[in-house]
């Protein structure tokens, strides 16, 4: 039997010791994070009808209403490089990758509130639960993007090959700006709700559904995002092309891989506080 020793003193004191801990805590939560995650996969599957073609429904709706205003002329989209329809279909897909993985840690979080305030658990497996949900939800949409894309006469090349390296890159971010609002929006319902606006201004701000204009103040705010070189990169494999922001993706990922170390420590830390408002 492990023997656990609590002390009034904070675990930063001994930061060496609390990393130790948290790497032992992964460890021993990874079994519980996967039927945790197989857990809601079969219970989000079980309550709809049409089940995993949600992951390619709304993406594709999304992809008919922008060809519809690129075709009509009602908004001027520039010009993609590739055929619109596979741009934007393609753009909505990864995009949908990013959002539900910002999304998952706090829901998973919020839903499993009364067992983090009440149980003794390596509360890592619930962020690693978010995370392989995550990778599952991801895994569909690839296999739904290279299945379409070679349908509509873009098989791509050896680059697809990279495609996964690509969209793990995208959960990993999104993962970690979820777990940065994941404690607050786990006290405050109001982030929850307010999410789903400011996702889709960001994807605005994100060559998503159409081309980096060549000038403006539109382009310095797209170059700068630094969810473009993700988005593209993502993309630019997928179809076989070639990318144009692969120094960005790189030095991005880097950031995300330090965002995410980061935000973990700071979860296991904000842990008691989150537990002690929860039962006041």
């Amino acid at each position: 039997m492990e023997k656990r020793v609590y002390t009034p003193h904070s675990n930063i004191r001994k930061p060496w010791l609390m990393l130790g801990d948290m790497l032992r805590d992964i460890r021993s939560g990874h079994d519980l994070a996967l039927r945790l995650t197989i857990r809601d996969i079969k219970a989000l599957y079980r309550q709809s009808f049409l089940g995993l073609l949600w992951a390619f429904i709304i993406p594709l709706g999304n992809t008919v209403t922008w060809i519809f205003l690129n075709g009509t002329g009602i908004v001027s989209l520039g010009d993609t490089g590739i055929p619109y329809p596979i741009y934007v279909f393609t753009g909505t897909m990864i995009w949908s990758v990013f959002s539900e993985s910002l999304l998952a840690p706090i829901k998973k979080i919020t839903t499993n509130k009364a067992t983090i305030a009440k149980v003794n658990f390596p509360r890592e497996a619930i962020i690693m639960s978010a995370v392989y949900e995550s990778l599952f939800n991801a895994l569909i949409k690839i296999l739904i993007l290279v299945a379409a894309v070679a349908f509509m006469g873009y098989s791509g090349s050896w680059t697809l090959l990279l495609l996964p390296v690509g969209i793990l890159s995208i959960v990993l971010a999104g993962t970690s700006l979820g777990l940065v609002l994941a404690p607050i929006g786990t006290l405050y319902s109001d982030v929850s709700k307010g999410l789903p606006l400011i996702l889709q201004f960001l994807m605005y701000t994100t060559p998503v559904v159409y081309a980096i204009p060549d000038d403006g103040l539109t382009a310095k705010i797209i170059n700068n995002n630094p969810l473009t070189p993700l988005i593209c990169t993502a993309r630019d494999w997928l179809t076989g092309q070639s990318p144009a922001f692969l120094d960005g993706f790189l030095w991005v990922n880097l950031g995300t891989i330090v965002l995410f170390l980061f935000t973990m420590v700071a979860f296991r830390l904000a842990v008691p506080i989150l537990v002690e408002r929860m039962n006041a």
